[in-house]
């Protein structure tokens, strides 16, 4: 999940984008419209129809963002080492999340459109394909390192994904963050238990 948008913005597409962020805290997926963003972007309807034809473009595009952002944090983490890569890996989906509740409504409420709107469909599989590709490329690396068992990695990171995706649901769904604080002790337990070799 995407850190609030809260750098400088360079440029009008990045404008639009904070606003977006903002707009969808606020109002949720179901209430957003191009005037609620405009009202957070500070210009006119047109400005933004100018960059983006529809709503559903521009949430497009913002999901793209999202997911430039993430990989952009998870660029950032400098360590090789594959269990401490692991971990703050499962920090970024577990923990960081906490601080973006109105997020995790809007995402949620979108992710309920993904099966009747392909463009929302796409951006959430290469969302979870990309997070599946760095939780898999890590298990292979510790497995190749010796410091993970020899395990199906593909497999591992399905199941990681599964706690993180329950996590998020339950989240939003209860109005809790319990559930991230619960499913990111699950994933250390189901880590140590099916990866560290000295478990």
């Amino acid at each position: 999940m995407a850190d609030s948008p809260g750098r400088p913005a360079s440029d009008p597409n990045e404008e639009i984008m904070r606003a977006t962020y903002q707009a969808l805290g606020k109002h949720g997926y179901a209430a957003l419209t191009i005037k609620r963003i405009a009202d957070e972007y500070g210009k006119s309807t047109a400005a933004i129809h100018y960059h983006y034809e529809t709503k559903d473009d521009l949430l497009a595009a913002f999901l793209d963002y999202l997911l430039d952002r993430f990989q952009d944090t998870i660029h950032e983490v400098e360590t090789t080492d594959p269990e401490h890569r692991l971990d703050l890996l499962l920090d970024k989906l577990l923990i960081d999340p906490e601080d973006h509740h109105d997020l995790l409504i809007a995402m949620l409420e979108m992710r309920s459109q993904a099966p009747y709107n392909d463009a929302f469909s796409d951006r959430f599989q290469q969302n979870d394909e990309y997070i599946r590709y760095l939780l898999r490329t890590v298990i292979e690396q510790g497995i190749k390192a010796g410091v993970f068992a020899d395990v199906d990695a593909d497999h591992v990171s399905r199941a990681l994904m599964t706690i993180v995706d329950g996590a998020r649901t339950r989240a939003v769904v209860l109005d809790d963050g319990e559930p991230l604080e619960t499913a990111r002790r699950t994933a250390d337990e189901y880590v140590t238990a099916v990866l560290v070799r000295d478990a």
